[in-house]
């Protein structure tokens, strides 16, 4: 009797001891939905651990080549504000004409300086879709945003990229007299945004827009906003998603020291075009329910874990 007392007491500990973990795993499934929520909004950490510097005077000397690059691109700006776009005013009277022409003319101009950065070995962009990049028109273009120089990448790719732009390029700097000719800047309201965008459409020109509104943080992308699906929504025009892959864009990324650099290669940007996402599907749902459907469909498209095939770790 004392055994199998004994038996049974050990078998109601054992019980009791498979019983916990069953309880804890209730807890953390009936956690789980948030968990997902919160799963959803972060993207895996790319490039937070980067290898050491194997070659330090290589890397100085890219840092110097990078500083050397934006004061290019600052005096370029300023030669074509005051020296170009006043001949070009002469020459194109028209708004609509300008527009057009100044467009291809910065476009031409950031070519040009990408073939500087990749002389001097600063950086250089790849693509396989560079002749349909050239043939789009009356496009959304939405695009992930790792680094500051994206923007500078896509039109350059795209001769009738127009594009909606931080309000603090269209202040007091040097970029000033570009933005306010040619783009759209955030400071507009809503409803001025929503028309010239609507605008430039109309005219074959392509909008370019990052989901994110900002710089991509070093861990991942921030949640997508849903302005480039109201805008093709109320357009009628596709969405044409735009992965910019390629390495490290350390130095570039938001909240990187200007004295950092890529530790073991050149910056390669590759621009990756996806299929087209168009709003028909969406039309018939209410206008906020199909916005955020049309945000989650370029999300799914764009995210990180969706194009790992075309990130190079370093």
């Amino acid at each position: 009797m004392s055994e199998q007392c004994t038996q049974s007491e050990n078998l109601s500990s054992t019980q009791n001891q498979m019983a916990r973990p069953t309880e804890s795993t209730e807890s953390s499934q009936s956690v789980q939905p948030i968990n997902e929520d919160l799963d959803a909004m972060i993207e895996p950490k790319l490039f937070e651990n980067p290898p050491p510097v194997r070659n330090y005077p290589v890397y100085w000397w890219r840092v110097l080549v990078k500083l050397f690059s934006f004061f290019i691109f600052g005096l370029g700006s300023a030669l074509i504000s005051v020296i170009a776009f006043p001949v070009m005013k002469l020459l194109f009277p028209h708004p609509k004409k300008f527009r057009t022409a100044g467009h291809r003319f910065i476009s031409y101009m950031f070519r040009f300086f990408i073939c500087v950065m990749t002389v001097i070995g600063c950086s250089y962009l790849t693509t396989p879709d560079k002749k349909k990049f050239r043939q789009l028109k009356s496009k959304v273009i939405v695009a992930n945003h790792p680094s500051i120089l994206d923007v500078v990448m896509l039109i350059s790719l795209i001769p009738n990229a127009d594009c909606i732009v931080n309000a603090y390029l269209s202040g007091r700097n040097i970029l000033h007299l570009i933005v306010c000719q040619l783009y759209i800047p955030t400071s507009l309201s809503h409803e001025e945004i929503m028309q010239r965008c609507a605008e430039s459409l109309r005219e074959g020109n392509c909008i370019i827009i990052f989901p994110e509104g900002t710089r991509s943080l070093p861990g991942g992308q921030h949640p997508y906003k849903k302005g480039a699906a109201r805008i093709a929504l109320m357009s009628g025009c596709p969405i044409v998603p735009v992965y910019m892959g390629g390495n490290d864009k350390r130095g570039l990324r938001k909240h990187d020291p200007w004295l950092t650099y890529n530790t073991r290669n050149m910056w390669h940007y590759a621009a990756y075009m996806k299929d087209e996402i168009f709003p028909e599907p969406y039309k018939n749902l209410p206008e906020p329910a199909a916005a955020k459907r049309m945000t989650q469909a370029i999300h799914e498209v764009l995210c990180d874990e969706a194009n790992m095939d075309y990130i190079e770790l370093y």
